[in-house]
């Protein structure tokens, strides 16, 4: 079997007495989006952080491409809930900050930020600063942002949370129709079931604290989707297995935040 774009090995995190995650595996192809779902607490946005750089493992290892991840680096990109958008930048020179950091023709950097404004649909706020823009749109920016610096594993860390639910959906649409166009990999933390098997390929569920994965579900739906799809029978069903296996570790997190412990 060809490596995996991303290795994730028998990763272990603690904070103090707080074992956030234990013993997490996971194998990531090139070209695939993957979603970590799990209930709050669970560690997933932990195991994020991780594969970013910006935290490093108790145990086990993370590699991309065969090279271990030891920090924050070119290869990872990632887009937070709180969009991280420069205020002093307009929408176009935010998207084109990632190529203009790697010394990239002034041409070049126009053309590329451009194009991924085009792609979330911003043409008409090009020119416009975030002060300017909707919630909706500043987490448009941000995603443009980091897919233009062409990283080799996209991270998203729930990054629809501040939106409303409309927005969520149109915006997740979006990040679809980019992914469709694109194939760059993607790992999308998220608790929304229904959002998981919309962008997926696969949902990875994890284990209330501390986490772990428990199951991979394969999502079979072809492409192009829209939020119509949530509608069908199938999915239906996907959503109620998944959530069978959710639940009960949704439970287990409850209780433990009942009980006090941090």
């Amino acid at each position: 079997m060809a490596e995996p774009l991303l290795a994730i090995r028998g990763v272990g995190k603690r904070y103090g007495a707080v074992e956030a995650l234990r013993g997490a595996e996971l194998d990531v192809a090139a070209g695939e989006f993957v979603c970590l779902l799990g209930a709050s607490g669970c560690g997933k946005s932990t195991l994020l952080r991780i594969v970013a750089g910006f935290e490093q493992p108790s145990a086990g290892s993370v590699t991309v491409r065969g090279r271990p991840v030891d920090g924050p680096g070119p290869s990872r990109g990632m887009v937070f809930q709180d969009y991280g958008l420069f205020p002093w930048l307009t929408v176009r020179d935010n998207v084109g900050f990632g190529p203009r950091a790697r010394g990239m023709p002034r041409a070049a950097v126009a053309a590329i930020a451009d194009r991924f404004v085009a792609m979330v649909g911003l043409q008409r706020f090009a020119g416009s600063y975030p002060h300017q823009l909707s919630g909706g749109m500043k987490q448009r920016v941000a995603i443009a942002r980091v897919l233009a610096a062409e990283p080799e594993v996209v991270l998203m860390d729930e990054p629809f949370g501040a939106l409303d639910h409309q927005t969520r959906l149109m915006v997740g649409e979006q990040v679809l129709r980019i992914w469709e166009t694109t194939r760059q990999t993607i790992l999308f933390v998220t608790h929304d079931i229904d959002e998981a098997i919309l962008l997926s390929n696969e949902v990875v569920v994890m284990s209330a604290r501390p986490g772990r994965i428990l199951e991979r579900v394969k999502i079979p739906f072809s492409h192009p989707r829209d939020a119509g799809l949530a509608g069908t029978s199938a999915f239906g069903e996907i959503a109620a297995r998944l959530w069978q296996t959710l639940s009960g570790e949704a439970k287990k997190s409850f209780i433990e935040s009942e009980a006090g412990v941090r």
